[in-house]
């Protein structure tokens, strides 16, 4: 992303622009040198990154600067705009869901996508009693045990900077850190 310097204005890639001199530039001046934008009184703006939607609700500028606000982390009782709880058809009072109910859920839903994939196992068994394979069970029991650090762990966070560091991530030097979606492998 780039900015005319004297006009302060967004020019996009691709995209033709007056200067301020009243001088059109042809839409590939992406394809200039250096030399050739700064001449032309661009600089580069390198947007800020896009936080984690699921901890943070954000907004970002045209010239890519990001605002942000941390979701909160628990439940809590939805209001309307004057402060008052609001109800369902029902009646029922309506929650507005946390940052960690809606991991929570995610985990119980993978867990039980990958547990799906060795149901086969478990009704031959009931069906005609045939043996699980043991690498299916010691699998399945994994995975559980995996979800219950997980879910352990998001109920333990206190605040969002806690929560993001359970994400899975892994750096330049192969360094892997984070518990969530780090499900064990099914050994053949």
């Amino acid at each position: 992303m780039w900015r005319e310097i004297e006009t302060g204005n967004i020019i996009r890639e691709g995209s033709s622009w007056k200067d301020a001199n009243n001088i059109r530039h042809p839409s590939n001046w992406h394809i200039w040198s250096e030399a050739e934008k700064k001449a032309a009184g661009l600089e580069e703006i390198i947007p800020d990154s896009i936080p984690n939607e699921i901890t943070w609700s954000f907004t970002q500028d045209e010239a890519g600067k990001v605002t942000k606000i941390a979701k909160k982390l628990d439940d809590e009782n939805t209001t309307d705009e004057n402060g008052n709880l609001v109800k369902d058809d029902k009646g029922n009072q309506r929650i507005t869901r946390g940052v960690k109910s809606v991991l929570i859920e995610r985990v119980k839903h993978q867990q039980g996508s990958l547990l799906s994939q060795t149901d086969w196992a478990i009704i031959r068994k009931a069906d005609k009693g045939t043996a699980i394979p043991n690498n299916l069970q010691t699998w399945r029991d994994a995975i559980r045990t995996k979800a219950t650090e997980m879910e352990n762990a998001i109920n333990n966070a206190t605040d969002t900077e806690a929560i993001e560091a359970l994400f899975l991530t892994t750096d330049n030097e192969g360094n892997t850190t984070g518990i969530l979606y780090d499900w064990p492998e099914l050994e053949k």
